[in-house]
């Protein structure tokens, strides 16, 4: 089955506490969604329920608005944040046991483990035990364990942690080249720039809530101060004195500056414009670790 994972009024309560209240976001099918929050938001509890590990209080999960049963969670891939491979295992051996236990036979599961260990660069590790892997090794082998068996649905909590920048580059062509099939991708990381970069869509919770969701440059558009960005070959010292305009910092002939009206910011580029040439003129975009301070203040 595919289609959107669908998120819908999920509640989580623990006692008194609760920790999920009214969780609600798509993981759509071919796209990479990242998922960030502090420690504690609520990430790894609203997985787990994806997963039928924990059982929500209220609310719903479908998935191509079908509810969720063990038959299609047995198409999904996993892989938790805690170390789930046994030490004393070769590497080749752990994926090839994980891939039988999807119920591929030992031929296809050995040509898939190889296959998928080789795409995430662990080509000349296939017969050392897990327990003499680097940490950054080891979180590759275990992502290799949450794809051997080829799932529609893909949910990660921080696939990136421990990673060299190399092996940050190699994991995330894995996942891109996943998504472009067809795959829906849900991960979480703390790694805002990987995710910024990456991601389709964004999800941020923060204290059990969801405090905003949507595709990336949507969410930049939606959170973008009156900010702009302004280079040329004029000199732009006259800015400090333009009317409406706070400028927040020059370097050579560019400038960056807050207008209180777009207008402002016209009138600006058209001044610039009769002073020389200019190379780049748009608002500035707002990071998403900007977007993240903003949302969970």
């Amino acid at each position: 089955m595919t289609g959107t994972l669908q998120l819908q009024g999920v509640t989580k309560s623990y006692g008194s506490r609760r920790v999920l209240d009214d969780i609600s976001f798509p993981v759509r099918a071919g796209q990479l969604t990242g998922f960030v929050g502090g420690n504690g938001a609520g990430k790894t509890t609203t997985m787990r329920i994806i997963l039928g590990l924990l059982v929500a209080d209220g609310g719903s999960v479908t998935l191509g608005g079908s509810e969720l049963t063990g038959d299609i969670r047995r198409q999904f891939g996993y892989m938790p944040e805690e170390r789930g491979l046994y030490p004393k295992m070769k590497v080749l051996e752990q994926i090839v046991y994980f891939a039988r236990l999807h119920g591929l036979s030992k031929a296809d599961a050995t040509a898939k483990a190889t296959a998928l260990l080789g795409e995430l660069g662990l080509e000349e590790r296939l017969n050392d035990n897990i327990e003499t892997l680097s940490l950054g090794n080891q979180q590759r082998a275990q992502i290799a364990a949450s794809l051997v068996h080829e799932p529609e649905v893909l949910i990660l909590d921080e696939p990136f942690s421990g990673l060299d920048p190399i092996a940050v580059e190699t994991v995330a062509g894995v996942l891109q080249e996943r998504a472009s099939r067809g795959v829906s991708v849900l991960f979480s990381s703390h790694q805002l720039d990987v995710v910024e970069r990456l991601c389709d869509d964004l999800v941020i919770i923060a204290g059990g809530t969801i405090r905003a969701a949507g595709a990336r440059d949507e969410l930049r558009e939606q959170f973008a101060a009156p900010r702009w960005e302004l280079s040329g070959t004029g000199d732009v010292g006259w800015l400090r004195d333009e009317p409406g305009v706070s400028v927040v910092d020059f370097e050579g002939g560019s400038a960056v500056f807050d207008a209180e009206h777009p207008a402002i910011a016209q009138r600006v580029l058209r001044r610039a414009m009769q002073d020389g040439d200019v190379s780049r003129f748009g608002p500035q975009h707002p990071t998403l670790a900007q977007i993240f301070k903003e949302v969970i203040q």
